[in-house]
């Protein structure tokens, strides 16, 4: 088998066991039933990840360390503005959620259920690394006399718990805003445009430094 082969044989197996945490949750998925619809045996998962639970933790680094990247070249762009990055944080993250939802809920069922163990430490770390960088976004423009000085950890926290109750909770502001419960992307698709004007729009009242008081 090729390096080639062996990365795509790789990642079909994390997305198919991506596809089945978010189904049927970590301890209701096998590994037997993720090799039976990936469709290879269960030597083959054993010799690329050792583990079910050293599987969960190549995915989450897996899809963690694209959005890390995304973040600290924003961060090194010289053309955009501070309300830029911002703007375009907001817009990434509402994508990133809304069209992967199901990682999203792989890492609240684990983060939640896990009381204490390799995964939830590094689900956390990958947080907190991405949240530093976020950080970075917003101390530059409180440098540049554009941005408030404001709680920068629980500001991260509005915006994202707002993301997490949107997704958690599909069932919930599916009725309220009238739309089509059993449509999923019917769903994300109209919460995604809201959610991003929502968003900036908080985001532009609360960290002006023109409403500072």
């Amino acid at each position: 088998m090729s390096l080639t082969e062996k990365v795509d044989k790789r990642a079909h197996i994390l997305s198919v066991a991506e596809q089945l945490f978010a189904e049927n949750g970590f301890d209701g998925t096998s590994v037997r039933d993720i090799a039976q619809l990936a469709n290879v045996n269960l030597a083959m998962i054993s010799y690329y990840f050792g583990s079910k639970e050293k599987l969960l933790e190549a995915l989450v680094e897996d899809r963690a360390g694209y959005t890390l990247g995304v973040i600290e070249e924003l961060n090194k762009n010289q053309t955009l503005t501070p309300w830029d990055k911002i703007d375009k944080l907001v817009e990434f993250y509402i994508e990133k959620i809304m069209n992967n939802y199901r990682f999203h809920c792989i890492l609240s069922q684990t983060y939640n259920q896990a009381k204490s163990s390799p995964i939830k430490e590094l689900i956390i770390s990958i947080k907190m690394r991405n949240l530093e960088e976020i950080k970075k976004v917003i101390a530059d423009g409180q440098r540049k006399k554009l941005f408030a000085k404001v709680d920068v950890e629980l500001t991260m926290a509005s915006v994202f718990g707002t993301l997490t109750q949107v997704v958690n909770s599909a069932n919930l502001y599916s009725r309220l805003m009238k739309i089509d419960e059993t449509d999923d992307a019917t769903y994300r698709k109209k919460m995604s445009a809201r959610l991003k004007t929502h968003l900036q729009q908080m985001l532009r009242a609360h960290l002006d430094i023109k409403n500072e008081e």
